[in-house]
């Protein structure tokens, strides 16, 4: 029970369906889906694509998704990639020629979306609405505006350098970023969200919309298509597991980053994080080491899921004990991270729960703030840059090639207990999300939280040679760890983003959503 005396969020509770996303709106627009006798999927569908419009620097139509979902009444976990590819004529030797790592703000830099597929076919797999009606809240809000959020406005001024040329003029208002509560609209996207609820995924793929697409990126040096375009197709695949204090973690397996979840939590069993002071410096210190450890294997074996060999690997429970040695408990690891290599010798979030109980985890990105910053003319599509998420290391299984998929850094989470699915969840923030997922459950298993609770605790990220380390941590916790060697950063803003439903065995739902965000759970 938090205390009432002190700023928070009560839990939502809710018996026939529930939401939980990062803007209110797109809640609402899933909970009517709901209501008229939509299923899950379409909510969830209906809500993510309205993000698009509500948080345009976070996701869009130009953007990936990947998706856990169970089917009504089971407890069976399915999943699916909706990740691009590399156009065919992207040429590795070319990007090297260019610089080290593939210009992030670039045409090459952009894989062909792959969520619009994907959208189109949870819909018509498993969908009970209709592309028509699941996208005409979309449609509506692009066409009419929606006045811009808080946080949406806060990350926007700080991005809005990302944009060139037409996205400059489609998504800043009389040049500069929009204050909250002024109206962002964004009729061009409307057309072709149009397009794509009356002729399914042909509309996007295909067509006019495909061309205005692909002249855009050529124009800006891309290799791109219109035959890449018509090729893209989401895949249906298995999830990946892994148990962590008596739960089964189920995660989407690569190209996303998941198993890098599953192999901290492995690495973090080691230790017993429950005897911890839970927002102490050590905690956050083990955390800290576990996740170099984690993301340095993730960046060594991470792929496209017909070139990764090396799953197994990261998610066994030998290569968890041997890189949690490694770890210090009284002083952090230099640059370098010395040892690892001995163990490796042989990358918006919506969810969504119905009355019969079909859950939704759903995670749909542009990558970085504005994607890749270029936008098409006619359509006013903007471009992911999820292959920024290649290397160009020559023969690594992440390199650059055509039709390859890139390391993602988004995923989607659910939790099961005794085979049973209890909480679809997902943590946003980029790199963040493998170690948010790792600490959201340790917050649930070790420290017994709700889950609005697990989603307001403090976090602290370490990513490269900083340790990111929110206001929420005391001054002496942050003096601790800094004595331990720890290289202590103020993060611009608040770490990522959560939200989830917890179903409980009586059949009601608990929704928390994350205050870091302008969003909410919702439910009826």
């Amino acid at each position: 029970m938090r205390d009432f005396h002190k700023p928070g969020r009560s839990a939502v509770y809710a018996t026939n369906g529930m939401c939980a996303t990062s803007h209110p709106l797109a809640a609402k627009v899933a909970v009517q889906m709901l209501e008229s006798g939509g299923n899950a999927m379409d909510a969830a569908i209906a809500g993510a694509v309205l993000l698009g419009i509500c948080e345009p620097q976070m996701t869009g139509i130009g953007g990936d998704c990947f998706v856990l979902f169970t089917p009504p009444g089971e407890d069976r976990v399915l999943a699916l990639n909706g990740s691009g590819r590399a156009p065919a004529g992207i040429d590795a030797d070319a990007l090297r020629a260019k610089g080290p790592v593939i210009a992030p703000y670039s045409a090459d830099a952009v894989s062909v979306p792959g969520a619009v597929d994907a959208f189109c076919r949870l819909s018509k797999d498993w969908g009970k609405l209709g592309l028509k009606a699941v996208l005409a809240p979309a449609i509506h809000y692009a066409q009419t505006g929606v006045p811009v959020a808080e946080r949406v406005a806060s990350d926007w001024a700080r991005a809005d350098g990302n944009l060139s040329g037409t996205a400059r003029d489609l998504f800043l208002l009389d040049g500069k970023p929009p204050r909250p509560g002024q109206v962002f609209a964004a009729p061009r996207q409307a057309e072709a969200l149009r397009r794509i609820a009356m002729e399914g995924r042909a509309g996007f793929y295909e067509g006019e919309v495909a061309e205005d697409m692909v002249a855009a990126l050529r124009a800006q040096g891309g290799t791109h298509q219109l035959e890449d375009f018509a090729a893209t197709a989401s895949d249906y695949t298995d999830p990946i597991s892994g148990g962590y204090g008596g739960l089964e973690l189920c995660e989407h397996p690569p190209n996303g980053q998941g198993a890098t979840a599953i192999l901290l939590l492995n690495i973090l069993k080691q230790f017993d994080i429950a005897a911890m002071d839970p927002w102490g410096a050590q905690r956050a210190h083990i955390e800290a080491e576990a996740t170099k450890l984690a993301y340095d294997t993730r960046n060594r074996f991470m792929a496209d899921p017909d070139y990764m060999t090396r799953l197994d690997h990261m998610t066994g429970p030998e290569t968890a004990a041997k890189l949690a040695a490694l770890i210090d408990p009284k002083r952090a690891m230099p640059a370098g991270l010395p040892g690892a290599e001995a163990v490796h010798k042989d990358t918006i979030y919506i969810t969504v729960v119905d009355k019969d109980r079909m859950a939704v985890s759903l995670i749909y990105s542009v990558f970085h703030a504005f994607g890749s910053g270029i936008a098409s003319d006619k359509f006013g599509i903007l471009f992911h840059n999820r292959g920024a998420g290649f290397t160009l290391q020559q023969g690594h299984p992440n390199e650059v090639g055509g039709g390859k998929r890139p390391m993602h850094t988004i995923i989607p989470a659910m939790l099961k207990k005794d085979g049973k699915v209890i909480m679809p969840f997902g943590v946003m923030g980029g790199q963040y999300q493998a170690t948010g997922h790792a600490r959201f459950v340790s917050n649930v298993t070790d420290f017994g939280l709700s889950p609005q609770a697990a989603i307001d605790a403090p976090r602290s990220f370490a990513e490269g040679a900083v340790l990111n380390v929110e206001n929420g941590y005391s001054d002496p916790v942050k003096a601790e760890l800094a004595a331990m060697g720890h290289q202590l950063q103020k993060p611009d803003t608040a770490i990522g983003g959560s939200q989830a439903i917890m179903i409980h065995a009586d059949g009601v739902l608990e929704g928390g959503s994350d205050p870091r965000k302008d969003g909410c759970a919702l439910g009826y």
